[in-house]
C-alpha cells in the first residue's frame, strides 16, 4: 500500500486534550487515516506526543517503548484515589514536612531496576477491564506490580508542600505512582498537580510541533523521517539483490551474531522496514515498507 505521507510528527499537546485528539488533528491535516500516536498522554499533562504517519504506524510499538522525559511537580500532604488532581484530594490533618536531605536520601531506593504498583486510574487491564473504569465505579482493583527502569530521579525544587522532580524513565512507568511511593517512603502522601513529557527518545519539546499550529502546511513541514522512530536499533544497508527479495517478501542472509531485529536501508538510506529473524535463521521484512506485512 502506499501512502502520501510517511514519518513521524512529534507533537506538544496542551493542557485538558486527549492525545486521540493530537492524533485526529494531525489525520485531517494530511487527510490520511493511517494516524496514530506511540504512547498516550494523560489530559491534564503537557508535551511530546509522538504522531506515526502512513507506513511509520507499523513503528508504534517500537516509539512506545523509547526512554521517557519528565518534569512533574506533586503536592505532598495530600491523597486522592487517582494520585492527582483529577479526583478528591484529602489532606493531612497533620502531614509530616520531609526534610530536602531526608527527600534526598530517598530517592535512590526509586532508581534503576524496580517493581512498581500501577495507579489505580490506569489504563491497566483487570479482569479484561481499564483499571480507571473499575475505579469510577468504585470497585477495589488489584494490580500486581510491574519492573519498570528509572535512570534519572531528580529533586528540581522544593518549598514545602511542592516537590517538584525531573524524571527519565522507561516506557510503562507511572509518574504518579513515583510521587505517591516517595511521600509514603517518607511517611506522608502525595498527589500530582502537573506533568509536562519533556522527550520521548530523541523527540524533544523544543523539535514539537504545537497542537494548535498542525495545519496541513505545517504537519507536512514537521515531518521527519519514519527512521528517526527506531534511533537505537541496529541498521543494515540491503545490497540491491537483497533489497529486492526481502521487498517482495523472501528471506535474506545475515551474519549468524547479527541482533535479531535490525533496520533495513537502502543504498540512499532510506527505511525499507524491520528485518526480523525468522524460524529459519534467516531474516525477513516485518514490517515491509514497500510490501505487504
Amino acid at each position: 500500500m502506499r501512502f502520501p505521507f510517511t514519518g513521524v510528527i512529534p507533537v506538544d499537546k496542551p493542557a485538558g486534550v486527549t492525545s486521540r485528539r493530537v492524533v485526529d488533528a494531525v489525520a485531517r491535516a494530511l487527510g490520511m487515516a493511517a494516524v496514530g500516536h506511540a504512547g498516550t498522554l494523560d489530559p491534564l499533562a503537557t508535551g511530546v506526543v509522538v504522531v506515526c504517519v502512513g507506513h511509520a504506524t507499523k513503528l508504534v510499538d517500537a516509539v512506545h517503548g523509547l526512554t521517557k522525559h519528565y518534569r512533574a511537580t506533586f503536592l505532598l500532604g495530600r491523597s486522592s484515589p487517582s494520585d492527582d488532581l483529577e479526583t478528591e484530594i484529602v489532606e493531612e490533618p497533620e502531614p509530616l514536612r520531609p526534610s530536602v536531605a531526608a527527600l534526598e536520601a530517598a530517592l535512590p531506593s526509586f532508581r534503576g531496576a524496580i517493581l512498581q504498583r500501577p495507579c489505580d486510574y490506569s489504563a491497566v487491564h483487570v479482569g479484561g477491564k481499564r483499571a480507571y473504569r473499575l475505579a469510577r465505579q468504585g470497585t477495589p482493583v488489584e494490580i500486581a506490580s510491574k519492573a519498570v527502569r528509572i535512570d534519572r530521579l531528580e529533586i528540581t525544587g522544593y518549598d514545602w508542600p511542592r516537590l517538584g522532580l525531573d524524571i527519565v524513565c522507561s516506557s510503562g512507568t507511572f509518574v504518579r505512582a513515583i510521587g505517591r511511593d516517595l511521600a509514603a517512603a517518607l511517611g506522608t502522601a502525595a498527589v500530582m498537580e502537573s506533568l509536562v513529557r519533556t522527550a520521548v527518545g530523541p523527540f524533544t519539546v523544543e523539535r514539537c510541533l504545537p497542537l494548535g499550529q498542525v495545519t496541513p502546511e505545517a504537519a507536512q513541514a514537521a515531518l521527519l523521517p519514519a527512521i528517526e522512530a527506531v534511533p537505537d536499533m541496529p541498521r543494515h544497508l540491503l545490497a540491491a539483490e537483497d533489497l529486492d527479495r526481502a521487498v517482495l517478501g523472501g528471506l535474506v542472509s545475515l551474519p549468524a551474531d547479527s541482533a535479531d531485529a535490525l533496520v533495513a536501508v537502502d543504498q540512499v538510506g532510506d527505511l525499507v522496514g524491520i528485518l526480523k529473524r525468522h524460524e529459519s535463521g534467516r531474516f525477513r521484512l516485518r514490517p515491509n515498507f514497500r510490501g505487504e506485512g
